[in-house]
């Protein structure tokens, strides 16, 4: 697939094997030029918790700054 000058660039600042800690992380997303549309970061966390047992689930609530969007 062809790719335009710019993702080039952008794609040789960031080594796509290395996990990045989250201070790092967002500096690189940061110094990368935007683009023209609403661009969205995922982020996934392994807790080493298993699911099936009661005691050890996660739950908790946040609030967003501009809320859910809706």
């Amino acid at each position: 697939m062809k790719r335009s000058k710019r993702y080039r660039a952008a794609e040789g600042t960031v080594d796509r094997g290395k996990s990045y800690p989250l201070a790092e992380a967002l500096n690189v997303i940061k110094s990368q030029p935007s683009a023209k549309f609403d661009e969205t970061i995922e982020i996934a966390v392994s807790t080493g918790l298993d699911p099936k047992k009661a005691d050890q689930s996660v739950r908790g609530t946040i609030s967003l700054p501009k809320g859910i969007g809706i």
